[in-house]
């Protein structure tokens, strides 16, 4: 009987993990040269428990988006097994008790490296998913203070999407740190830093704008810890108080909450990172601006009410039946606004992703627009772009536009 093939061992590996519930992460990278699709950069799987039973969630991760699935155990290993080595050309494996290596080449079988696990993650659970390693301890009593948790760490009644909701925010703002050179890989192989590694600040200044309640600003002190000073703004003073009494009794040190507007508060020292959850309609707009004047290397907002951009709408001929339904006019306004935003934002230096936040499940506000700067700003063909765009749905101004000081009808 032939020896199996480095690869062939690697998928046995995996489905063992899915097999017996001891995957914790798969990651498949390096992507094949002559993949069709060349914004495809990474797939993340993880496992998931969902009100159907065990899952594995695919994130499929391309240069401006994130393209999210949840798929059961067969078709999970289905799909793995036509991407290990073909469309992907590195694999990780990690479980409790190792981490396993796939390593090929573009015309060839390639090599398998074990190594054993030096510190174990909890195994996830499908029995009790509050045991699941999580990036936020649902045990933290900062949460049992804010109402989402009890003293056993479980969601309270009616809790339980948002638990979710500050679980999820804190994986895609670790990744979203990460990719900004702003945070270390936690899956890389340690020892000595390449020669083109990002300095990272020490410590970092986040800003979170319109932070409300502060749930979000909680979680992301909690995911960085002395790595970074973290500020929530918020105009209503009793949520401030409120939120700054929490930090103490927690001893969040780096952790402070400030009355204040988006459009005008003072951000001294200017933020590194600067986020805004829910900000409606246009404080978005101003959130997003209070960041690119500021030079944030990275910027997060799920925007809300998308209502400024409606009442200028010209609908193409073509759609004009189908654009009057409210909800499909409502729709039309939310895409438009936010694409206008993701374009504004590439013109100002950043590259932007726009992508799911969490499922719909769980809260009907879930778009979430990513900017990270990295390249020269103000190019003349964005521009172009941007206002052949404005110009398609009739579009004369818009809040962020005039902040950055573009004319659309130019």
């Amino acid at each position: 009987m032939p020896a199996l093939s480095a690869r062939e061992r690697f998928l046995s590996l995996v489905q063992a993990a899915i097999r017996d519930g001891t995957l914790v992460k798969l990651t498949l990278g390096k992507p094949h040269p002559k993949s069709p699709d060349s914004t495809l950069r990474n797939l993340f799987v993880r496992p998931v428990r969902l009100k159907s039973g065990p899952h594995l969630t695919f994130v499929w991760r391309h240069t401006t988006r994130d393209i999210t699935k949840n798929l059961d155990a067969e078709e999970a290993v289905a799909i793995i097994s036509t991407l290990l080595g073909w469309s992907f050309l590195d694999a990780h494996l990690f479980t409790p008790v190792q981490t396993a290596q796939l390593e090929t080449v573009a015309d060839g079988d390639g090599r398998l490296r074990i190594k054993l696990a030096s510190s174990a993650p909890a195994v996830p659970s499908e029995k009790h998913d509050h045991e699941k390693t999580r990036l936020v301890p649902t045990t933290a009593g900062w949460l049992r203070d804010l109402g989402v948790t009890n003293d056993r760490g479980q969601p309270r009644e009616g809790m339980a999407a948002k638990l979710r909701q500050i679980e999820r925010f804190s994986e895609i703002l670790q990744h979203l740190l990460t990719e900004a050179g702003l945070l270390p890989d936690p899956t890389a192989d340690k020892g000595e830093p390449a020669p083109d590694a990002p300095t990272l600040a020490a410590p970092l200044n986040v800003a979170d704008m319109g932070c409300g309640k502060g749930y979000l600003t909680f979680a992301t002190a909690t995911l960085l810890g002395n790595r970074a000073n973290v500020t929530g703004i918020e105009n209503r003073t009793e949520l401030v108080g409120q939120c700054n009494r929490i930090s103490v009794t927690h001893g969040l040190r780096h952790l402070q909450f400030i009355a204040g507007e988006i459009a005008s508060v003072v951000l001294e020292p200017a933020p590194d990172v600067l986020l805004a959850l829910h900000a409606c309609d246009t404080a978005t707009d101003d959130a997003l601006a209070r960041g690119v004047a500021a030079g944030s290397r990275l910027i997060v907002v799920s925007p809300c009410c998308q209502k400024e951009l409606r009442p200028q709408l010209i609908a193409p001929s073509v759609l004009a039946d189908a654009l009057q339904h409210g909800i499909f006019r409502e729709r039309q306004a939310e895409f438009v606004t936010d694409a206008l935003r993701a374009q504004l934002l590439e013109w100002a230096g950043y590259r932007t992703k726009v992508f799911e936040f969490v499922s719909t499940e769980h809260t009907a506000k879930n778009v979430m627009i990513a900017a990270i700067r990295d390249h020269a700003p103000f190019q003349p063909a964005r521009l172009e772009r941007l206002r052949a765009f404005g110009a398609f749905y009739g579009i004369k101004e818009q809040r962020l536009a005039r902040h950055l000081q573009v004319n659309l009808t130019a």
